[in-house]
């Protein structure tokens, strides 16, 4: 993965407010793999596109991930310190097989792993379990029973269930859940790590902050945006602190 240009960055915050999360996490991904057809990086399986925005990450900003959630019992800020290589000893290869079988009982389901497309399209539902029965429905290849065929929408919750739980064993990046025990109650508890919500906010900042720039060195310099953000990052540092 390639690290992210300033004017990447930029125009990614640019296009960034109209798009929903997925399209924003795509966005990323296409902006950092010149050259791969954008159909192919929506069919990448969720966990195999978060390892690359995982990438994409440590090149632009760095190895070391700060963060914080709230405890969900005194709503305390628990702030935490992750290492990208560690996250990365999580994820499968891209080489895996993308599909899968279960059987529970007289069930048996073929299934693949949900895509960006998957996700955006369950995102449409407000109601959490009808995201949840619609994710499933669109990642069955095959329902029997008995063996005989049967409708997505007539496979059992607990077959559904079984079904999530070897997806999640088959792609385990796909949903990053961090362990913590909350500094002031002692709750022990986890939370969900989200790389494309995080990496976008970071590239929110760094916009913000290009601007800054642009606009200090335009004022004091005359020069053009484009000139300013072909600078390298110690160049415009440098100038900013000449112009201030």
């Amino acid at each position: 993965m390639a690290p992210l240009s300033a004017q990447e960055i930029l125009g990614l915050w640019e296009a960034g407010g109209a798009q929903s999360p997925v399209g924003r996490a795509l966005a990323i991904l296409a902006a950092a793999s010149p050259g791969v057809p954008g159909e192919a990086l929506a069919a990448l399986p969720v966990g195999r596109r978060d390892a690359r925005l995982l990438e994409i990450r440590e090149e632009t900003f760095g190895p070391i991930l700060d963060g914080f959630s709230l405890c969900p019992r005194c709503a305390e800020r628990v702030e935490f310190t992750l290492k990208i290589a560690d996250l990365h000893a999580r994820v499968g290869p891209d080489a895996e097989p993308a599909e899968g079988e279960v059987r529970l009982g007289d069930w048996r389901l073929r299934y693949r792993l949900p895509t960006s497309g998957d996700l955006a399209a369950a995102g449409g539902w407000g109601d959490p379990d009808a995201a949840r029965l619609v994710l499933a429905g669109r990642c069955i290849l095959e329902a029997r029973r008995g063996g005989v065929p049967v409708e997505a929408g007539d496979v059992p919750p607990e077959a559904i269930s079984r079904m999530a739980a070897a997806m999640a064993e088959q792609d385990p990046s796909a949903e990053m859940l961090l362990d913590f025990i909350c500094p002031a109650c002692g709750h022990a508890g986890q939370t969900l790590f989200d790389i494309a919500g995080y990496l976008w906010e970071e590239i929110r900042a760094q916009a913000q902050r290009l601007l800054h720039e642009v606009h200090v060195l335009a004022r004091a310099y005359g020069w053009r945006e484009a000139d300013i953000l072909a600078l390298s990052a110690a160049r415009r540092r440098a100038y900013l602190e000449m112009a201030t």
